[in-house]
């Protein structure tokens, strides 16, 4: 695809699932990678692979949590390739489960990863962006970001948040004339290991059916990033909905 080779892209999430699939989708159209995510063992094995295939990568063990864990991507890629052209913030929790379960430790962990981890990512990078006038921040939402499923409300929520600070850096970084890009991708059944966080019992037993029903590859997402960062500097599409075409999502 053009206008890929050579960006330094950043992805968060990057040691399964949708992460995993792009750090290859683009690293064999020519992008140099800088992975994020907090195993260690896959991060190292995806970059070897991508070596291997004659493509660049560098990995960093990162808890998008953390402030510092965000900032600290943002200087390796500096240090390994000179500059940052795009971050994908990928890393997400859906460990859904009815409010009246009051699982309210999954409830943080999805507030601190789903929004704060954007956050997090977001500031780490803007600083860079606005500087050079130019920068792609594309988000990993979900068609959970777009309705609401009883059972997962905090879920949605989440991703309700990601879609309106999307939107309101899109709306910002025109008005600023910073030529930062974006887009968020709302994902229905996509192949990934999200399910297996689900600890309610009868939440986590509908969800594999409907995985195992309906799911579509994580390259499926790869490709709507890479159609993305492909498109001239010029336009941006802020918005995709993805899904498998069975699924009523």
């Amino acid at each position: 695809m053009q206008n890929i080779k050579d960006k330094v892209v950043i992805i968060t999430g990057a040691s399964s699932g949708i992460g995993e699939a792009t750090a290859y989708k683009l690293a064999a159209a020519g992008a140099k990678l800088v992975l994020g995510a907090r195993r260690e063992a896959q991060l190292k094995a995806i970059a070897d692979n991508i070596k291997a295939a004659g493509g660049e990568a560098v990995y960093r063990v990162t808890d998008v949590v953390k402030p510092e864990d965000n900032q600290a991507l943002v200087a390796l890629a500096k240090e390994a390739f000179g500059k940052v052209d795009v971050v994908f913030l990928n890393a997400g929790l859906m460990p859904s489960s009815p409010l009246a379960a009051l699982e309210t430790a999954n409830w943080n962990a999805m507030v601190d990863v789903n929004i704060k981890g954007v956050l997090n990512g977001i500031a780490a990078v803007l600083p860079e962006f606005t500087a050079q006038k130019s920068g792609h921040i594309i988000t990993t939402s979900s068609v959970a970001g777009l309705k609401v499923y009883p059972g997962a409300a905090v879920y949605c929520g989440s991703k309700w948040a990601v879609k309106a600070i999307m939107e309101a850096l899109r709306m910002e970084s025109a008005q600023a004339g910073t030529n930062i890009r974006t887009a968020t991708i709302y994902p229905a059944a996509v192949q990934s290991e999200l399910v297996s966080h689900i600890t309610d019992s009868s939440t986590s037993a509908g969800y594999r059916a409907l995985y195992d029903q309906y799911e579509i590859p994580a390259e499926r997402i790869a490709d709507v990033v890479a159609f993305a960062i492909s498109q001239p500097a010029d336009t941006n599409i802020s918005e995709f909905t993805v899904g498998p075409t069975t699924q009523s999502w």
